[in-house]
């Protein structure tokens, strides 16, 4: 699974040369249900294209669209498709970002891209990423409560043992003899002198440690999400050891990943992962209330809509699953209620968490049993 990331969130949420055709569907896992996907798919290029052609010529739609058909016909594609999927398209780019949630149908042509499915996606709290070690092998993984995928690792972080020392082997690793499948997790076991698999582990130290600063850079500190270890206990041992990611938690899960399936290898990292997820929902939500008290916070739509464009917003808890009818101006902060139903009529909500992005400030998408309010919105103030 590629992984989409709150730089290229930012991204779209810059300006675009219009129009901007952005594509949200859910999407299913397994056949049969996948089989409609690319149908599903096809419907809404289609609404995308009456739109586009009330307001474009013909020679300047074709080529804005062309993508969107080639996928449509990426037979591979739709055969691995996880919860959702989200395509945005305008004339200095096409992207393609498959999401672990469902998102509603939708197909919007504007002059920016609609952003909102995806900042409920990425700033949901829930969300993490794993790190599966053995002597010689690494993959990484991204999932929340409900799912677990692997990721596509970086051009630069190492698969194996090989990749990340190549040549560098100790002469002992290299001519040691070894039982037990290699990267399937199971412990090496090395016949002959103390000496060889003295050096053994010394390469598995170095293979660890290239890892550790490869996944730092390429993907922890990109995605800015929790990292679980899951290995053998030993190995979990010496990969906190010889770690400098910060983003590394201090409970890991000591079991053989290979042995698992993606389904037990969620279930036995959400026990890791929900300790600290409950802790940094309570730190929100106690950092709002002495906020509160101090006048640097507020629940009150309108205020917190002042708040926002007057920049002074640092973090804002939004209720999952909650909508609020309703139109925001991002020049003057009015804010006037609404209804749905009507075109002009959008989620107060998200146009709010999007201003709150735009102006480099933290969204956090939370539960309705953990918000602070009953507004569906908290704001705790820089200044």
């Amino acid at each position: 699974m590629r992984q989409i990331t709150a730089d290229e969130l930012r991204e779209a949420l810059n300006d675009h040369e219009p129009p901007c055709v952005s594509v949200y569907q859910p999407t299913h896992r397994s056949y049969p249900d996948n089989q409609q996907d690319p149908i599903r798919f096809r419907n809404l290029v289609k609404e995308a294209e009456a739109s586009l052609l009330r307001l474009y010529p013909g020679r300047e739609v074709r080529p804005l669209l062309e993508p969107f058909r080639t996928l449509a016909d990426d037979v591979e594609f739709w055969r691995h498709t996880p919860d959702g999927l989200a395509v945005l398209a305008s004339a200095d780019g096409f992207r393609v970002f498959p999401l672990q949630r469902a998102v509603p149908e939708l197909a919007v042509v504007a002059d920016s891209f609609h952003t909102k499915p995806l900042i409920r996606f990425l700033q949901s709290a829930d969300r993490y990423q794993v790190l599966c070690l053995s002597r010689s092998e690494a993959k990484l993984y991204e999932g929340n409560r409900d799912s677990i995928d692997e990721v596509d690792l970086a051009e630069g972080v190492p698969r194996t043992l090989t990749e990340a020392l190549g040549e560098e082997k100790t002469e002992a690793h290299q001519g040691a003899v070894s039982s037990g499948r290699a990267g399937q997790g199971s412990p090496s076991i090395y016949h002959g002198s103390g000496s060889r698999k003295d050096e053994a582990d010394v390469d598995t130290e170095r293979f660890f440690r290239a890892v550790d600063r490869a996944v730092l850079e390429h993907h922890s500190r990109p995605s800015g999400l929790p990292l679980i270890l899951a290995a053998l206990p030993e190995h979990v041992d010496l990969a906190r050891k010889v770690s400098h990611n910060p983003f590394l938690l201090e409970d890991g899960v000591k079991i053989d990943p290979w042995s698992l399936t993606p389904d037990r290898l969620r279930d036995e990292v959400w026990k890791a992962v929900l300790p600290h997820y409950l802790k940094r929902l309570a730190g929100l939500v106690d950092a709002f209330n002495e906020a509160r008290s101090k006048r640097l916070g507020a629940d009150d739509l309108t205020d917190v809509a002042q708040a926002v464009v007057a920049d002074r917003v640092g973090t804002l808890l939004v209720e999952a699953d909650r909508q609020v009818p309703g139109t925001f101006d991002p020049a003057t902060g009015r804010v006037e209620f609404g209804d749905l139903a009507h075109p002009g009529v959008d989620d107060l909500l998200d146009d709010l968490a999007e201003a709150v992005l735009k102006r480099g400030g933290e969204v956090v998408v939370v539960p309705a049993d953990r918000m602070p309010s009953r507004t569906g919105a908290a704001a705790t103030y820089r200044f």
